[in-house]
Order: C-alpha cells, then sequence, then structure tokens
C-alpha cells in the first residue's frame, strides 16, 4: 500500500533494486549449494586418507615384528637341531664342549627382574601419589615430575657405571657384615640398579592415572567420613588400578630386556646362582658378552636362540599381564 503513494519512478527503482537483491542471494545460494558436495568429498577424503595411514602403520609395526621373529628362528634352526629341548632345560653353558643349555640364563632374568620389579613398586607408588594426589601443582611437583621423566632418559651405560662406582663398594660392605661372600656384583646390585631404572615408567604412568580420577567420587568418599587414607585406598586404588598395572608391566618389560647395566654389575658367571647375591648372568648380558667372539655356525646360532627365548618370555609376560588387566578392569 506504500508504493501506492510514490510515483512511477520510485516505484521503478524500487523494484530493480529488489530484483537485483533477489538475484544476488539467488546467486549466493546457489553457490553455497554447489560448495557443500565439495567439503563433504572433501571432509570424507581427508577421512579415508587418515584411516589408510592409520592401517598402514599397524600393518607395518606387525610386519616388522613378524621380521624379527622369523628372522630369529632361521637363525636358529643350526642351534635347535643341535641341542634340541636341552637348550632350555640344560644348566651348562661351555662353548669349548659344545654344551648350550640356558636354563641358567633364564633363571637370572627372571629372578632379576622381579626383584626390581618389587623393590620399584613402593616406590614407584610413592612418587604416583605425591605428584598424582597430593601435589598436583605448583614448582616441587614440576621439578618432581621432570627429574622423573630425566630418569628414563639416562643412557643405561651411564647407570651401570654410578653402579660399579656407588653400589658395588655399598652391597660389598653390607655382604662382609653380614658374613657372606663379599662379590659386591650379583643378583642383588643387577636388582637395585635395574629397579632405579624402570621406577620411571611405573611412576609417570601411574602420577597421569591417579589424576584423571574424578574429584566427585573423591569428594563423595570425604563428604561420607572417610579419611584422606581410606579415600584413596577405596576410591583412588581401585579406579586406577588397571592404569597402574599397565604400567607396571611395561617396567616389567624394560627389566627384561635391559642389557648393558646389568652386564656391568650382574657378575656374568655361567653357574647356576645360590642366593640373591651370587653372580648370575642374563639372557641378555650373555649374548652381549659372547656375539662379538663367537666362531662358528652353532655358537651364533645359540646366542641368537637365546635372543628368540628372551623375545618368546617378554612376549608371554606381555600377554599374561594384558589378560590380567583385562580381567581386572572387568570385574572392577
Amino acid at each position: 500500500m506504500a508504493i501506492s503513494f510514490l510515483d512511477n519512478n520510485e516505484k521503478d527503482s524500487i523494484m530493480l533494486k529488489a530484483a537485483v537483491l533477489k538475484n544476488r542471494l539467488g546467486s549466493e545460494t546457489s553457490m553455497r549449494e554447489e560448495s557443500q558436495p565439495e567439503q563433504i568429498r572433501a571432509s570424507f577424503l581427508s577421512d579415508s586418507v587418515f584411516k589408510t595411514a592409520l592401517n598402514v602403520s599397524a600393518v607395518f609395526m606387525l610386519l616388522i615384528l613378524a621380521g624379527i621373529f622369523v628372522t630369529l628362528v632361521l637363525e636358529s634352526i643350526p642351534s635347535i637341531k643341535a641341542a634340541g629341548f636341552s637348550f632350555l632345560t640344560g644348566k651348562t653353558w661351555d662353548p669349548v664342549f659344545r654344551e648350550y643349555g640356558t636354563f641358567v640364563f633364564l633363571v637370572g632374568t627372571l629372578v632379576t627382574s622381579f626383584l626390581a620389579l618389587i623393590i620399584s613398586i613402593p616406590f614407584s607408588l610413592a612418587i604416583a601419589l605425591f605428584s598424582g594426589e597430593y601435589f598436583r601443582q605448583g614448582v616441587f611437583s614440576s621439578f618432581l615430575k621432570s627429574a622423573v621423566e630425566l630418569l628414563a632418559g639416562i643412557p643405561s651405560v651411564v647407570y651401570g657405571f654410578w653402579a660399579l662406582l656407588i653400589l658395588v663398594p655399598l652391597v660389598r660392605t653390607f655382604e662382609m657384615k653380614a658374613g657372606i661372600i663379599p662379590y659386591g656384583v650379583g643378583i642383588l646390585t643387577a636388582s637395585l640398579i635395574l629397579a632405579v631404572m624402570i621406577v620411571p615408567y611405573s611412576a609417570s604412568i601411574g602420577s597421569d592415572i591417579i589424576s584423571l580420577v574424578p574429584s566427585d567420587l573423591k569428594e563423595a568418599a570425604l563428604s561420607l567420613g572417610s579419611t584422606r587414607f581410606e579415600m584413596i585406598m577405596k576410591v583412588v586404588f581401585p579406579y586406577a588400578r588397571s592404569g597402574i598395572c599397565a604400567g607396571i608391566l611395561l617396567s616389567l618389560g624394560r627389566a627384561i630386556g635391559e642389557t648393558m647395566a646389568v652386564t656391568m654389575v650382574i657378575g656374568n658367571s655361567n653357574l647356576m646362582p645360590e642366593n640373591i647375591f651370587s653372580p648370575a648372568n642374563t639372557m641378555a648380558s650373555i649374548i652381549a658378552n659372547e656375539f662379538t667372539e663367537a666362531t662358528g655356525d652353532v655358537y651364533v646360532s645359540s646366542l641368537i636362540e637365546v635372543g628368540l627365548v628372551l623375545l618368546l618370555v617378554s612376549l608371554i609376560i606381555t600377554v599374561t599381564g594384558r589378560y590380567i588387566i583385562n580381567r581386572t578392569s572387568m570385574q572392577q
């Protein structure tokens, strides 16, 4: 009705502007509709490329693991033919007389690793609780986390030198006072240095998991009258149990495969250890000590088979640990 009071020129001008505006809106709408399929296609393409890259990476890692296993098996065939099952049960390792029994090294590896794990667990849990529950922020907390992470990056040969200079004299002094043959080196010394080396792995993972426990659960426990200790034991630990176990499993795998530091302080004895103070050998240390001087196909193949057994032991412990963690998570 307002247009009826306008003259013809003004009417024509308004109609022209309306037509131009309509055409502009129509062109923008059509451009937007045309660009949407292109954006959708680009999004699907990027997702497909990313998924393909992940699949290729996973398959590549499986191929590497399979390649390592197949290579060790093929190179171990001369030893398997020569020794058979006695390679695992034999207690004598004498390359001069071509006797290759690795049971002593298997015992040394397991005893050293599990003893180191037992020693490290209290310290790992203490550090994880301190940095994940009591002091999450602050200068001291940041310093502690940085120090723990730095321990994980120190080369194992440095740990070995430190153990030779510090731990070996201390252990020897203790053995003299206890009336034990003062070797200084042995399973206990190797376990102590291994415990120091694996603490950062379980402590870092445990700290991260404990810090992820929901505050609502902890506040609910405290509001019901629980003490801080009861809240940690009945809320924090059950909630973070699977993550803490995963960190401990990772540190155990690190202990089983450690070579240089253990080789420097374990004593390198091929005899069955009588106690934790006796010198011994691990599967990793026997390979490090003798591989460069090994002569003969059977001798070299026997050392490679030791590596194969070490790989299988690590695999069995990892699979068993994962099964226990999964069962624990399901029960939780």
